[in-house]
């Protein structure tokens, strides 16, 4: 997915080098970092901010300890089942629901891969649909003000005018629903992140 992956813990750095490595967090990118207290936490996403060049950090906790961090971070994401202020500070609550059990690739901490899928596809469809509307308002609107009248007898009468514009919120539905068909932007893998990501009200 192209995401730089890095693990925070409150832990001694030795436990969280032990898991890092069970998890195959290891390479040049990646980092594990131990012996954090919350604020620590916070400063560290802070300066992952301004290393970023423009690019979004996002933060996944189930604790209270995490409440700071993900403040901090562009999105934060909470794992349901944890501390309610947790879920408060985020921006997404993610359900934890199935875990992994049918075919999603896992609950909880886990379904953060799927809810980035699913935003990265949702923010691709908005761009075609911008688009589409761009370059159809382009065209209908001169039609529509007679620009092609004097030289090509082509005009749209209002009757004409209202369908096609009917017809182009159409098209911008029929391309949003995309989302939801297998070969749409969002395969069967990741198809549980609209169950495991929830909007959660943004407390910052």
């Amino acid at each position: 997915m192209g995401l730089r992956v890095v693990m925070l813990s409150g832990d001694r750095q030795a436990a969280v080098d032990a898991v890092a490595r069970d998890i195959g967090l290891t390479g040049p990118n990646a980092l594990a970092v131990g012996g954090l207290l919350p604020n620590d936490k916070a400063a560290f996403i802070a300066r992952l901010r301004a290393e970023a060049g423009g690019k979004g950090v996002a933060m996944v906790g189930d604790g209270i300890n995490d409440a700071p961090a993900l403040c901090a971070a562009d999105v934060g994401m909470a794992v349901s089942g944890g501390m309610e202020a947790t879920a408060q500070a985020a921006g997404v609550v993610l359900l934890g629901e199935n875990a992994g059990g049918d075919g999603s690739r896992g609950g909880g901490v886990g379904q953060a891969a799927d809810a980035i899928e699913l935003g990265r596809n949702a923010l691709g469809k908005i761009r075609q649909n911008l688009g589409w509307a761009l370059a159809y308002n382009l065209i209908g609107v001169p039609v529509a003000a007679g620009v092609l009248l004097p030289e090509y007898g082509i005009s749209l009468n209002p009757a004409a005018a209202g369908a096609a514009m009917a017809l182009s919120s159409v098209a911008v539905v029929t391309n949003s629903l995309l989302l939801k068909t297998p070969g749409g932007g969002e395969s069967d893998a990741n198809a549980p992140a609209k169950r495991a990501a929830a909007a959660s009200p943004t407390s910052r």
